[in-house]
């Protein structure tokens, strides 16, 4: 019955590092580069959920409990948090991508906009140290511990709607790329952009596309962390994505499907090591499984050889 318990503990904290894996695989499988903003924009997201529902914001805390009300104060955190971090990705895109890809040209690949996002990743997280401090912030989850018991095994309401939510959402994104005229402009860049280009594909309209998918998955996730953990700091987004990067590469670069499953795989690894070996030693099995899989199968276990083809 414990086993079960921490299996199911493990699939609602996997829910959480699936979008995070998903965005980190629509950024590699688009673009070709790892985006190392995606944890400031993880982290980013669940702290103005924070400041939002505390009112430790800037400014306009009068005005969100006049729109909303004292109860009412996390939906405009949700709210806030999905559109700042959107934007916040669209100036990222100008300045790690666009701005380097037109000065450079072929030369961006893939070192510039790789350090130009670790640029950006220290500076949101000195950004919200110096804004609230490097401690960590806690605050009270709108859905308080809504748990209910299914043949003794327990659930957490707010944990299920997240994984639940987590998974329609990716879903959604999947069959948006495979079927809809967008998805198949963002497979043909994956594919081939020089190509994609000449057959009409206006690459410089779909990969801030691209971006702000990546930006609202990471708000939508960086939320529900914040709803579901209550407790976070300027480094939470550090701590979550290498364990979804794991995940990614577990399942396979650039594929959304293995992203999907390698999240879910690395949640219930870390909770099941945790439970056995300590939270001390937790990343050890992780980090020592990807090392063989990436040992015998370098591409994961859904991986192509190329990581431009068939990703999607």
């Amino acid at each position: 019955m414990l086993f079960i318990q921490q299996l199911v503990n493990g699939l609602m904290l996997g829910g959480v590092y699936v979008m995070v894996a998903v965005a980190f695989t629509l950024i590699i499988g688009m673009l070709n580069f790892l985006n190392f903003t995606i944890p400031a924009l993880f982290m980013f997201a669940a702290v103005i959920m924070w400041a939002t529902m505390t009112g430790h914001l800037p400014f306009g805390n009068e005005l969100i409990v006049l729109l909303f009300g004292q109860e009412l104060r996390w939906i405009a955190g949700v709210l806030l948090a999905l559109i700042v971090t959107a934007l916040i990705s669209l100036i990222i895109e100008r300045f790690t991508y666009r701005y380097m890809k037109a000065k450079y040209g072929d030369a961006t690949e893939h070192a510039l906009p790789l350090v130009s996002s670790l640029g950006f990743l220290i500076f949101f997280e000195h950004l919200v140290i110096s804004t609230w401090g490097s401690d960590p912030l806690s605050l009270t989850s709108p859905f308080g511990k809504a748990t209910f018991e299914i043949g003794g095994i327990l659930f957490s309401w707010p944990q299920l709607i997240s994984l639940i939510l987590s998974l329609i959402i990716v879903c959604a994104l999947s069959l948006m790329l495979k079927t809809s005229k967008l998805g198949r402009a963002l497979r043909s860049i994956a594919e081939r952009p020089d190509t994609a280009t000449l057959m009409g594909v206006e690459v410089g309209r779909i990969v801030p596309i691209v971006y702000i998918i990546t930006g609202l998955l990471c708000a939508v996730s960086g939320v529900l962390f914040a709803i579901n953990y209550t407790t976070i700091d300027a480094y939470v987004g550090d701590t979550v994505a290498t364990v979804a990067i794991a995940g990614m590469v577990l399942g396979a670069l650039g594929n959304v499907w293995g992203a999907i499953i390698g999240g879910l795989f690395v949640g219930i690894l870390e909770v099941m090591s945790i439970h056995i070996v300590g939270a001390d030693f937790a990343k050890v099995p992780i980090w020592g499984l990807l090392l063989l899989i990436l040992i015998f199968k370098p591409t994961g276990l859904f991986g192509h050889i190329l990581v431009g083809k068939g990703k999607f």
